[in-house]
């Protein structure tokens, strides 16, 4: 039997759900997509759950899609059909969810920042939208992702693949807070009792008004991005540049400067 990639547990009405697969970054494979979508659904469903938090083990926070799977395979492996769930759950959550990072997050990391209510990162994180350089675009993380970011800095960072701090993430939306790794644990304390002066349905029913209560527009869009995103890794372009990624070289569209 595998070993649990993603830990649950609750203390004083917070679940805490963190992601334990250090040795791949943290990345969304298959197994950790299930666990996690099971941990979620299992914090929805708990009556004595406030406030729920998303935390991880070692460096990084979320590396994106395990890409050792989506190598040299159809589209529908993917993970694409499973990962657009785990955004809506954490977006649509009844009880604020707060992700907490002590490391960088990268593409579909991204996206459950981007989805969580609130999220404090180290000022040691740095974030990079990564899917143009290996051929492939950030299609479903676009719809938690673009509602929070301002919109010159989405188009730049979209496009470049760029890297940039926790200090600009905040200035653009991303995130709520930036502070030093020693102060990481006592910043999310400190949102976690704020949100658990709420009123249990008065904040579920604020999550609704603040996303518009469009549920079933939010499901159309993730299936159009589905077919965006799995048709983008099929392709002979994603192919190669995720091989290239692997062996650690450019894409052979990069030209030689």
């Amino acid at each position: 039997m595998a070993d649990e990639l993603v830990h649950y547990s609750v203390a004083n009405g917070v679940a805490t759900i963190t992601l334990d697969s250090p040795h791949n970054r943290n990345a969304l494979s298959a197994q950790l997509r299930h666990e996690l979508s099971a941990g979620l659904d299992r914090a929805r469903e708990d009556s004595e759950v406030r406030v729920v938090v998303l935390d991880h083990t070692g460096p990084v926070f979320c590396a994106g899609m395990d890409l050792k799977e989506a190598r040299g395979s159809g589209a529908q492996d993917q993970g694409v059909n499973e990962f657009p769930r785990i955004l809506e759950q954490i977006w649509t959550s009844p009880k604020p969810v707060v992700a907490k990072l002590a490391g960088p997050a990268r593409a579909g990391g991204i996206g459950m920042v981007a989805a969580a209510d609130i999220a404090v990162a180290g000022t040691e994180a740095t974030f990079a939208f990564t899917e143009v350089r290996i051929g492939v675009v950030p299609a479903i993380i676009s719809i938690t992702v673009l509602p929070r970011l301002n919109p010159r800095a989405a188009h730049e960072l979209f496009l470049t693949g760029d890297t940039f701090d926790a200090e600009r993430a905040v200035r653009i939306g991303l995130i709520n807070s930036a502070v030093p790794a020693d102060g990481l644990d006592a910043e999310v304390e400190r949102y976690v009792r704020a949100l658990a002066h709420g009123g249990p349905n008065a904040l579920a029913t604020t999550k609704e008004l603040l996303s518009g209560g469009d549920a079933e527009g939010m499901r159309a869009r993730f299936t159009e991005m589905t077919g965006l995103s799995a048709k983008m890794f099929a392709g002979e372009e994603a192919q190669e540049g995720i091989t290239a990624f692997a062996q650690k070289r450019r894409p052979s569209w990069v030209p030689d400067v």
